[in-house]
């Protein structure tokens, strides 16, 4: 017998060992790699989950900037007709014109007092908005920002 016909089955074997040997690490690389990439999915789904809160949280306090300035404003007209009305009603039928005129300064320190009123409610609810914004979802801004990508962290509970 010749060594050639030894050593091609010895070849032959040792290939198909060695193909395999590779077929099974390809397999598992394969798996490592599909846990890797939910893991990625996972976190892009945490990421993006954040951000869709943050957006969220953003969008109410608008609207509810949005409802308290309206609100005072409907309430403003309803009030401003209301002692237009009342007003009119004693300009007009008062027969003492003395009554008339404490009645249109009284009139006038109303209008003026109203209108300084219901424009502290629209400037304070502008303030609270900005403050809110600033301590509130600027926080929760900050610390999406400043997440590391593969970190877990605890929850903050500093508020």
């Amino acid at each position: 017998m010749t060594p050639y016909l030894l050593i091609c089955p010895a070849l032959l074997l040792v290939s198909a060992a060695a193909m395999g040997f590779t077929f099974r690490q390809l397999q598992v690389a394969r798996r490592h790699l599909r846990v890797l990439n939910s893991h990625r999915i996972a976190a892009h789904s945490a990421i993006q989950k954040s951000r869709m809160d943050l957006l969220e949280v953003r969008n109410r306090a608008k609207l509810l900037e949005d409802t308290v300035s309206g609100g005072a404003s409907a309430v403003e007209k309803v009030h401003k007709a209301i002692s237009n009305t009342t007003f009119g009603l004693i300009d007009l039928f008062s027969e003492d014109a003395e009554f008339r005129e404490s009645t249109r300064k009284a009139r006038q320190t109303h209008d003026q007092t109203s209108e300084t009123l219901y424009k502290t409610v629209r400037t304070t609810n502008k303030a609270l908005h900005i403050l809110a914004d600033t301590l509130i979802i600027g926080k929760a801004e900050k610390r999406i920002v400043s997440r590391k990508p593969g970190r877990n962290r605890a929850p903050d509970k500093s508020g």
